[in-house]
């Protein structure tokens, strides 16, 4: 909204048209974000170890992790403004894009901020059911999933990667489709936030590829170059994950290991939640495949691990799952199962790219 007031006077100053690009509204959404966590995250900190704001430890996690507790927790709680901010300032205020990207933000940080919340203040309470937590999701992505295929013009066919000229429609089935992307990769997230720093660098690797995919989805010429789908509006996409990208940065400041707040599930839920929004918006949904593969990795190794352990009456594939915890359990120091996921989530990244003109 503020880059329309600015925007207003590019007649009399000449300059100000700059302000036109998505591009460089992309850049100041990231700084500004950038900005607002790194200004407020030990202000933040403080108040929440005021507030006794700790992170509660399992006796069942990996021994190490004991030392953790007491940390401060429901980092969202700077995560989030720090996104919704410059989101509002630098972006188009009629893209409807954006708006549903604020709505889900919104909803599903409701959500985690809850079950953070019976957390904390229930002694050795796991927070909200597990039905409860699902129901919520399901209903917040369901809207999502509604509005948007009913929103004319908007493509409900299902585009895959590397191959031009398959693309089924889905019809009424898209609907489903995408709130399972929604849902699934907002728990993936979830659980991949178990150690310093680790999820939270893959969520700026994530949203810095969506940058590139929403741009070029929203660029009609370049669209039809690449041969990928054309969603008039989804270039706003951009300067909104360009401010999760900056915030994101901020954040990681405070988060590194040895960290000084989590992100709790105010922050994890949320962006999962918005990474899979934006890869339907874009229809760019099984491109995240790749690009948030080690979300998709974590997630298939809890699976994994209690299908196996119920099919084989207490047998385990790994050590402890999430997976991290397995390499962590192996000997392998925090810090080393950090980078080596960070690693990893740029590899599946910068593959994903390849999508664009392998078809």
């Amino acid at each position: 909204m503020l880059y329309k007031l600015i925007y207003l006077f590019h007649t009399d100053i000449s300059w100000l048209n700059v302000f036109r690009y998505i591009t460089f509204r992309t850049i100041l959404s990231a700084l500004t974000a950038l900005m607002i966590c790194l200004f407020f995250g030990g202000w933040v900190i403080k108040r929440l170890r005021m507030m006794q704001v700790n992170q509660y430890i399992r006796d069942d996690g990996p021994p190490n992790h004991k030392a953790k507790e007491g940390t401060p927790t429901m980092g969202g709680c700077l995560l989030l403004p720090a996104i919704f901010i410059p989101t509002v300032l630098w972006t188009e205020p009629g893209n409807i894009y954006v708006w549903i990207v604020i709505f889900v933000i919104l909803s599903f940080g409701g959500i985690g901020f809850m079950d953070d919340y019976l957390k904390i203040t229930r002694k050795n309470s796991r927070g909200l059911s597990v039905i409860s937590k699902f129901s919520l999701q399901i209903l917040a992505a369901f809207l999502v999933a509604l509005i948007l295929y009913f929103y004319p013009g908007f493509d409900s066919r299902l585009y895959l990667p590397f191959f031009k000229a398959i693309a089924p429609d889905l019809g009424l089935g898209y609907i489903a489709l995408a709130v399972f992307i929604i849902v699934g990769t907002s728990n993936a997230v979830n659980l991949t936030d178990g150690l310093d720093g680790l999820a939270i660098s893959p969520i700026i690797v994530a949203f810095g590829s969506y940058v590139v995919f929403a741009y070029l989805s929203g660029h009609i010429k370049i669209s039809s170059y690449l041969q990928i789908p054309y969603v008039s509006g989804t270039g706003e996409i951009s300067v909104l994950c360009g401010a999760v990208v900056g915030a994101g940065l901020g954040f990681l400041w405070y988060n590194a290991y040895p960290a000084e707040i989590f992100m709790g599930d105010v922050g994890s839920l949320p962006m999962g939640a918005v990474l899979g929004t934006v890869a339907v918006i874009t229809k760019q949904e099984l491109v995240l495949i790749l690009v948030g593969g080690l979300f998709v990795f974590e997630a298939l190794s809890v699976i994994f691990q209690v299908a196996y352990f119920r099919i084989t009456g207490g047998q385990r594939i790994f050590r402890m799952a999430p997976i991290h915890h397995h390499f962590e359990l192996k000997g392998w120091p925090e810090p080393k199962v950090i980078v080596r996921f960070w690693i990893i989530a740029i590899i599946l990244a910068l593959l994903s790219f390849s999508s664009l003109k392998l078809r």
